[in-house]
């Protein structure tokens, strides 16, 4: 029996080791700068593989690797306030896992994109919410990242960009934003499982990109400190609008 044999039978061992290439660099990019992997990721993945498969592969990598920070963000985080968010999310996940699940692959493929496109530009932006507090909006950013979370895991930019710009204390919107997100995958999980996103095939396809995946997000880690934040951030944007124009369907006959 060959390494191979274990792969999902869609996904070959060149098809394998492209998404361990792509899940190193989009690790880095998290480990480094906190943010981003997704962004790279789902864009260049889907392209390689079928979007549902990656979508779940990735949450499956993110909910192990999210959950030893959930038990401190619970001590330091505003439970109440992340609660109003969580409720959004409560309704955007289902209707985002609901679109990826009966969309068609080339379809799903450029609302990622889009979606991609649209969340850099606003991280471009450096937009921050400091408006009042409103329920309603707190639901609305919840439910929009519940939303692109459950159609191809990229909620990051709305709720970072909410609770940065609050008049709280950094630790606490890190925990917010911890917590919030350990809820959003727990909804993923369930909402993928129900709908059979969550299949043998991407459980097994997990157990060989995520190791490669966490290797990456320890790198990243280990170059904090020693090279430029604005250096390291505009790298990330550079290699998240790569992704977006590499990952464009209408490419493939060009890069594919």
């Amino acid at each position: 029996m060959t390494f191979a044999d274990f792969l999902p039978k869609d996904v070959s061992l060149t098809i394998a080791m492209a998404l361990c290439a792509v899940a190193f660099v989009s690790g880095t990019a998290r480990g480094f700068s906190g943010f981003g992997s997704a962004l790279i990721f789902m864009p260049l993945a889907s392209s390689i593989a079928a979007p549902r498969l990656v979508a779940a592969l990735l949450l499956v990598i993110d909910f192990v690797a999210a959950a030893p920070l959930l038990p401190d963000a619970w001590r330091k985080a505003d439970r109440k306030a992340t609660a109003v968010i969580v409720l959004g999310a409560l309704v955007g996940v289902p209707v985002g896992t609901y679109f990826l699940s009966v969309l068609e692959p080339v379809t799903t493929r450029w609302i990622i994109s889009c979606f991609v496109a649209a969340l850099l530009l606003l991280l471009l932006s450096g937009w921050r919410y400091r408006g009042k507090d409103h329920a309603w909006l707190s639901v609305g950013i919840g439910g929009l990242s519940g939303f692109c979370s459950g159609l191809a895991q990229t909620g990051g930019p709305p709720i970072v960009g909410y609770w940065l710009g609050r008049p709280i204390a950094p630790i606490v919107a890190r925990a917010n934003i911890v917590l919030f997100f350990g809820a959003s995958d727990l909804f993923s999980m369930i909402s993928y499982a129900s709908t059979g996103l969550i299949s043998r095939e991407s459980l097994v396809l997990s157990l060989i990109v995520g190791p490669v995946y966490a290797l990456g997000v320890a790198f990243g880690a280990s170059l904090f400190g020693r090279a430029s934040e604005k250096v390291f951030r505009g790298i990330c944007y550079a290699l998240i609008a790569i992704a977006v124009i590499a990952g464009l369907p209408v490419l493939d006959r060009v890069l594919r």
